[in-house]
């Protein structure tokens, strides 16, 4: 009986500091610890990305002064937004950016490589109050027939982008006259700037869905 009282002694004994096992389990909750803390603080880091100040046109340089810093928390797609604002150097827009909107890399890029070039259209006729910048326009030409007249309308240049918009008045307080900017690629160029350069009547035709047809 002593014997077996022993045994029973030796296993209901409460485990010393020394003991492997105890080392063990403390060394597993103190890494499970550190764990959660380092998600924690990975969930928290914030970083500083930029954003546009005003609206950047298509084909505008970008400065740091066009920007403003935003501290974020981006996670994996910090890589796609501008972190450093000193690699703007010979930097333009090539696609719109929003006032507000976080600047992507691949928003920036070369003149040479801009593609699209803008081309100023002036209108008589008022537009549809959602032709806005980053909208999407047919541009229709209708050449001059000879007999004071125009030919019929054809389109010339589908989808195109609007880069910029200008809405003036003359000094005499006369008809408002509005310049549309739009992005024209360089093989659709000669056959707009030909019909304004002949002034045919050139009219812009808002395309919700900015499909080509």
């Amino acid at each position: 009986m002593g014997s077996v009282g022993g045994a029973e002694g030796a296993r209901l004994r409460k485990p010393s500091w020394k003991d492997p096992r105890l080392l063990i389990g403390m060394l597993l909750v103190l890494a499970s610890i550190a764990g959660v803390v380092a998600i924690v603080r990975a969930a928290e880091t914030r970083t500083t990305v930029y954003a546009a100040r005003d609206d950047i046109g298509v084909g505008q340089d970008v400065n740091p002064d066009d920007l403003v810093g935003v501290e974020v928390r981006l996670g994996d797609a910090e890589p796609r937004y501008l972190t450093d604002p000193t690699a703007l150097a010979g930097r333009v827009a090539v696609q719109r950016i929003a006032k507000g909107d976080l600047v992507p890399v691949s928003a920036l890029g070369s003149a040479d490589g801009l593609g699209r070039r803008p081309v100023s259209i002036s209108l008589t006729e008022a537009l549809p109050a959602s032709v806005v910048e980053g909208a999407r326009v047919d541009v229709w030409v209708a050449l001059p027939d000879g007999r004071n007249g125009y030919a019929e309308p054809k389109l010339l240049v589908p989808a195109a982008e609007v880069a910029h918009l200008e809405t003036s008045a003359s000094a005499l307080g006369g008809q408002r006259e509005t310049t549309v900017h739009v992005l024209v690629d360089p093989q659709q160029l000669p056959a707009l700037l030909g019909a304004q350069a002949n002034k045919a009547k050139v009219i812009v035709v808002w395309n919700p869905t900015g499909r080509l047809p």
